[in-house]
């Protein structure tokens, strides 16, 4: 696919500044959610779990969103998804108890397998083959914006007023997303497909193979990148860091892996695929191990930089493949199966995390984490090219 009228900053309204957007309001929570778990009386292992709960709603409703989607096209469903992510967001702050905080979260993750989906599908319809990997690392790009910004506001809100208001950024994020979407010019987006539906799970079983091996890779990628938002969090908590030192460590080193994030698409472009995945797995397994080994401040940041680094060796490898692999006359329904295999692996990593931890301790946890990731760069690198990727 071709076309030499494309431009990538066409892209810019539609759908970069509200992903910035939406990421930042997800991102600032992140960091804070085990803590104000631990504050309504929750234990380590259930502050994980809650922390977790984000991904386990976004698994939930991934099928569904391909079928709002494709209904109500690609603008609509990420308003709606800005609009109730917010809302969500408000039932969080308004949380007396683990039941509401867990159930807001829940809400609002799902709302991100919405927005999540849409805009994917519209860059793998729109978006020629020789911009693809380029384009995808500046969508990724966008989660790293806000995996900066979000972070470092939710720090300086901490700091000057409290935890409980790191929940109104994010309800402002959101909605801010909405409206630069309202204001969107609607033929800047597709509109809502009239071709028939064909269930999610019908085209899953056709290209089985392709998710086994390869969506398995991208998978255990994803897996990692939520071990490393959650375990952050969790380890600074385990070695006695103040919330908002963690905060501000993580926004540091999200400002790291913002700085590196068109790298991959470059090297994506020129050397393949799997000279993106590979090497962020692997990188992602050492700095995970080394993690363990980090006990104080100083350390703690040095580590959380060097993921950082690894993880933007990747920065859009998860999306490019999945807009590699989508067939095009079922392209949100592969999707859709697609980001429910990528998203199951990391609403479990939660569970996983939290069970090794109640088990046996932290540590042990993110060791056995880190051998995982190790299995998937093997996937990347043996399957890829068996399906053409290079």
């Amino acid at each position: 696919m071709t076309n030499p009228d494309f431009k990538i900053h066409h892209l810019i309204v539609p759908v970069f500044i509200p992903s910035v957007l939406f990421a930042t309001g997800e991102a600032s929570l992140i960091p804070i959610l085990p803590t104000a778990a631990e504050n309504l009386g929750a234990s380590l292992p259930v502050a994980g779990l809650i922390a977790g709960l984000a991904l386990i709603g976004t698994v939930l409703f991934d099928v569904p969103a391909a079928r709002l989607v494709n209904h109500f096209g690609e603008r609509k469903a990420m308003i709606i998804a800005g609009l109730l992510a917010a809302i969500a967001l408000t039932g969080a702050l308004l949380s007396t108890n683990l039941i509401l905080l867990g159930s807001s979260v829940l809400v609002a993750g799902a709302m991100a397998s919405i927005f999540g989906l849409a805009r994917h599908g519209y860059m793998a319809e729109n978006v020629p083959l020789n911009y693809r990997a380029r384009s995808l690392s500046l969508l990724g790009g966008t989660f790293r914006a806000g995996a900066f910004l979000g972070p470092i506001i939710g720090a300086a809100v901490v700091f000057a007023w409290g935890i409980h208001w790191v929940y109104v950024v994010g309800i402002v994020f959101c909605l801010a997303s909405a409206v630069v979407l309202l204001v969107t010019q609607p033929n800047l987006m597709d509109q809502p497909t009239s071709t028939p539906h064909v269930s999610p799970w019908l085209v899953a079983r056709q290209e089985s193979a392709k998710l086994a091996t390869v969506g398995m890779a991208a998978t255990i990628l994803g897996m990692m990148r939520t071990l490393r938002q959650v375990g952050l969090p969790l380890w600074g908590l385990y070695i006695g860091l103040h919330p908002g030192k963690v905060s501000l460590i993580i926004g540091i080193a999200g400002a790291v892996d913002f700085a590196l994030f068109y790298v991959s698409g470059q090297i994506m472009d020129r050397f393949g695929r799997r000279w993106a995945v590979v090497p962020s797995l692997v990188g992602m397994a050492v700095t995970h191990i080394a993690l363990v080994f980090a006990l104080t401040e100083p350390a703690f940041l040095w580590v959380a930089i060097a993921m950082s680094i690894a993880n933007a060796t990747g920065s859009g490898i998860v999306l490019t493949l999945g807009a590699d692999m989508a067939p095009p006359a079922q392209r949100n329904e592969f999707l859709a199966a697609y980001r429910l295999l990528i998203d199951s692996g990391q609403a479990v990593t939660p569970l996983i995390i939290s069970g090794i931890t109640l088990a046996v301790s932290l540590p042990a946890a993110i060791v056995v984490m880190s051998g995982v990731s190790f299995l998937g760069a093997g996937l990347g690198w043996k399957y890829l090219p068996k399906f053409g990727i290079r």
